[in-house]
């Protein structure tokens, strides 16, 4: 499929840039999805949270992120691709901060709300730029390398906390 414009917005130095950035933060997003699998038995203890408490606490960043990242590519549509991207980092950044301070796990469920949120926003945004920052020519190799790298994902998390 052909966009309307055929031409390339940035030059050839800027493209692995633009690859490294796109990586980062969507790895970013996808990696959070399951690495605080690791945290569960410390967050239990630290916040005295119940199964469910915890529960609540994984589930409601992939509940947020699953529900609003088709909203997430048509705001990028919309209002552009850039733009959005960098929104989501920023919201993405600023609930992991609050992740961070949270002194109880109703703060904790919120800001990972928030954090999934940022990432509807962010991921569909990543292979957008990707796809038009990149000629014809390089796109493929350009998308298999965004894609490896989101594919390699489940190999770099632990499972638990015994590794």
């Amino acid at each position: 499929m052909r966009s309307r414009n055929e031409a390339v917005p940035c030059t050839a130095a800027a493209q692995p840039w633009i690859l490294a950035a796109t990586i980062l933060a969507s790895s970013m997003a996808f990696i959070d999805g399951t690495v605080v699998n690791v945290a569960l038995p410390v967050l239990q203890a630290t916040f005295h949270a119940t199964v469910v408490d915890v529960q609540w606490v994984v589930e409601s960043y992939g509940l947020f992120l699953s529900s609003l990242i088709l909203a997430g590519g048509a705001l990028g549509d919309l209002f552009g691709r850039r733009r959005v991207f960098l929104i989501g980092v920023g919201i993405f950044a600023v609930a992991s901060a609050a992740c961070g301070l949270a002194s109880s796990v109703l703060q904790l469920i919120i800001a990972r709300s928030v954090q999934g949120v940022g990432a509807a926003l962010l991921v569909p945004g990543s292979l957008a730029i990707i796809g038009a920052s990149f000629d014809e020519k390089s796109r493929g190799k350009a998308i298999g390398t965004w894609s490896v790298s989101q594919r390699l994902r489940p190999h770099w998390v632990p499972l638990s906390a015994d590794g």
